[in-house]
């Protein structure tokens, strides 16, 4: 036992301080007593973590000439792929055990279904990929979508944790008003919805997500107050991370050094960040709040870096994060293509412009190697986060030059406890709804007893 009192340490510990709460990880400590060592995984908590991830706009792989080019699915099916240089996912190639490739799967619930809807992709796409269901055309109050699958699964297991789901975005986010084509805002601005008519908002500054990890101690007031003194989180809580530390074993010491240096230095960069944005100096997202990165790649690392401590400490056990904004026309300068984002996906079917488009692809698709590995390397018990995880990625859009939606992108990240084996590219067959995708998943993550989800016609077979 690393606990040296020999007492069993609770799983939810908090260190608090003046308008400060913090979290802590699974230690060894938390073992009940006279478990042992090897039944460390055993006490750590089972519940697989469920992390959504969209992608607007599709992939540049997603037609006719970008298939024959192979930018998103591979040339052949099973384990023995091969990821050409020019596909996205080919960042991925060094987390391909972890990687589950699901090509030709279809999104038939975000084309238009009556004429009014004719050209309105954009503005519902979102509201369709986590619920797989047909949004309601309305700029009023009458909202109507599906069930998010991350919403179905934190009501059966999220519901003991502080936070039953955490959704983030990057983007900025309106779910006041109407958006084009009579949709609302509401549709194009979440993924996650708590009910057909309930969509949730969602947290684009790092400050305001690393406020509700770490800060939920203190009012609004106790908050501000304590970063006006530029003072460390962790300083308020000094005096509780000595006692803590004396109870603990070496290891144990050393796992809570390594996960408080961590929160210090992600809390550091937000400082720095909200210093620059505050200095005067002219920026790149002049309305943006003080505590968002002009740079589209710092903003991505924040918000992964928030999302694992939040997972690390089970304040939460699903996340969902919406990584773009439809029709956004935004250029990204660490990116080799300086196109804007929207314009770009509208390559009129041209050869040399599908491959400007796939530059932006590669770049936005390589964001994920740095969660990757951050899920990888944070241990939780004797397993990484990433082996007890299920992330979905993928994009409810297709070929986004023609808005279509048969044939969608769609990867799983991660082994989710077991249920997945990755290292594997599987084909659907004509016709499948992505939804088939998503009802075997949310079954495979405790919910069997779950009929149908959006529109599926059953399940699909995850073995490769």
């Amino acid at each position: 036992m690393d606990f040296i009192t020999g007492k069993q340490m609770p799983r939810r510990t908090f260190l608090r301080g003046a308008g400060a709460t913090v979290a802590l990880p699974f230690l060894e400590a938390m073992v009940p007593a006279g478990m042992g060592r090897s039944r460390v995984s055993a006490a750590a908590p089972d519940r697989t973590r469920l992390i959504c991830i969209e992608e607007v706009h599709g992939l540049a792989g997603c037609n006719n000439f970008g298939a024959s080019r192979h930018l998103f699915a591979p040339a052949t099916t099973g384990r023995d792929f091969t990821l050409v240089p020019d596909n996205p996912l080919s960042a991925l190639d060094p987390y391909r055990d972890y990687l589950t490739i699901i090509s030709h799967t279809d999104v038939r619930n975000a084309e238009a279904f009556a004429l009014p809807e004719i050209g309105g992709d954009h503005f519902r796409s979102s509201a369709v990929f986590l619920t797989q269901s047909h949004p309601r055309q309305t700029n009023g109050s009458d909202l109507w979508a599906g069930t998010s699958m991350d919403q179905l699964y934190a009501k059966r297991f999220g519901q003991g944790t502080p936070f039953p789901s955490m959704q983030f975005c990057i983007e900025n986010l309106d779910q006041a008003g109407g958006c084009t084509y009579n949709y609302s805002c509401a549709y194009t601005d979440t993924i996650s919805w708590a009910s057909p008519n309930e969509p949730l908002p969602m947290i684009r500054d790092p400050r305001v997500a690393f406020d509700m990890l770490f800060g939920s101690g203190g009012s609004a007031g106790d908050r501000a107050a304590r970063r006006e003194t530029r003072r460390s989180i962790l300083d308020w809580i000094a005096g509780e991370v000595e006692r803590t530390r004396r109870q603990l074993g070496a290891g144990d010491r050393a796992r809570l050094d390594r996960y408080l240096d961590n929160v210090r230095e992600i809390e550091r960069r937000i400082q720095a960040v909200e210093a620059h944005n505050r200095s005067g100096d002219a920026r790149d997202l002049p309305d943006a709040p003080a505590g968002v990165p002009d740079s589209f790649t710092e903003h991505m690392k924040l918000m992964f870096d928030i999302q694992v401590l939040a997972l690390q400490t089970d304040m939460t056990r699903i996340t969902s994060f919406k990584t773009g904004r439809d029709a956004q026309n935004r250029v990204f300068p660490e990116c080799e293509s300086k196109q804007p984002f929207h314009p770009a996906s509208h390559h009129g079917n041209r050869e040399e412009r599908i491959m400007e488009f796939n530059k932006i692809c590669k770049f936005r698709v390589g964001q994920l190697p740095y969660f990757l590995e951050k899920m990888k390397s944070t241990m939780d018990g004797e397993a990484s986060l990433l082996d007890k995880a299920l992330i979905i990625w993928g994009s409810p859009m297709a070929d986004p030059n023609i808005h279509n939606h048969r044939r969608c992108p769609l990867i799983l990240l991660g082994r989710a406890s077991g249920a997945l084996n990755g290292n594997v590219h599987l084909r659907a067959e004509d016709g499948t709804p992505m939804a088939n995708v998503m009802l075997t998943l949310l079954r495979r993550l405790g919910l069997e007893d779950l009929k149908t989800f959006g529109d599926s016609t059953g399940e699909f077979s995850l073995a490769g």
